[in-house]
């Protein structure tokens, strides 16, 4: 009986064993390539700042970077990293101050075109007025929202009691003003079409009475801007009348024009070679270079 009992123990044992084989055999082994073959998370470009931005700072290309992220917070968060998606968020403005590559959020910005955009751009009391330009008066293309500027008026004047050098002036009315829009940016959002990469407008940032020097300078004669480098803007971030006076708690300039005899010695005048230039060069997304001579 005991005999029995074993022998069946036994034979229990060895078909438990048998299956055991017999199921690792029939299983198929984990591989290397298999497991490598787990789906990673998909990661795509986004747009993020390249530098730390404070509440109010309107964008600018140089601002912009592309930076990876998860694929599935681009959709309706985050705009992809594209050229045309760079030329939109340009000129918005940043609704609260970023981190250097903080990805960029659709609620984060506010574009030109938004409902209120003009509203919270301007400082209070002061007016935004447009002023016509062409490739060449809106500095080819390289004057961008954010940017500030001085505003030139060159008028010919038609008095034939004057001499020939006196009958064309330049003067600056206007400086350190801020840029807020170009061109279409101010009503769409959008940036210029493809075969059409210069401005037309360019509205500036100004006080009620600078509102009214403008207009009489757009009906004078023809106007240009010119950039001012960054470390020449005021530290209040107000415009200057180029006129003598005085704005708020600025000293304004002395109001004094260039006529051609200063320019041209054909035209009776001795010309005074400036002693220093500057040129200041955007290339791509990089910081804009100054170079003096």
């Amino acid at each position: 009986m005991v005999l029995r009992v074993a022998f069946f123990i036994l034979m229990a044992l060895g078909l438990v064993g048998f299956g055991t084989v017999a199921w690792f055999s029939l299983r198929p082994p984990s591989s290397p390539v298999a497991a490598s073959a787990v789906p990673q998370l998909a990661k795509k470009k986004a747009l993020a700042t390249a530098r730390t931005v404070g509440a109010g700072t309107m964008l600018k290309p140089e601002d912009i970077v592309g930076k990876e992220v998860a694929s599935g917070d681009i959709a309706g968060l985050l705009s992809a990293d594209e050229p045309d998606a760079v030329r939109s968020l340009a000129g918005s403005m940043v609704k609260h101050a970023m981190s250097a590559g903080e990805p960029i959020r659709l609620d984060d910005v506010m574009k030109p075109g938004d409902h209120g955009f003009m509203a919270a751009v301007l400082q209070p009391g002061m007016r935004a007025v447009t002023i016509g330009v062409d490739a060449t008066s809106g500095s080819a293309g390289l004057v961008w929202p954010g940017d500030r500027v001085d505003l030139t008026l060159t008028q010919s004047l038609t008095d034939p009691a004057l001499p020939p050098g006196r009958r064309v002036s330049a003067e600056t009315i206007l400086t350190n003003a801020r840029v807020i829009a170009i061109d279409q940016q101010l009503m769409q959002g959008g940036a210029p079409a493809a075969n059409d990469n210069h401005a037309r407008t360019v509205t500036l940032e100004v006080n009620p009475v600078e509102v009214q020097r403008v207009s009489v300078a757009m009906r004078l004669g023809r106007l240009s801007l010119s950039v001012r480098a960054v470390s020449q803007a005021n530290t209040d971030g107000t415009a200057n009348t180029a006129a003598t006076g005085s704005r708020g708690d600025i000293a304004l300039p002395k109001a004094g024009s260039i006529f051609a005899r200063d320019v041209s010695a054909a035209l009776g005048g001795e010309v005074q070679p400036s002693t220093e230039r500057t040129v200041r060069v955007h290339h791509g997304a990089a910081e804009p270079k100054e170079y003096k001579y």
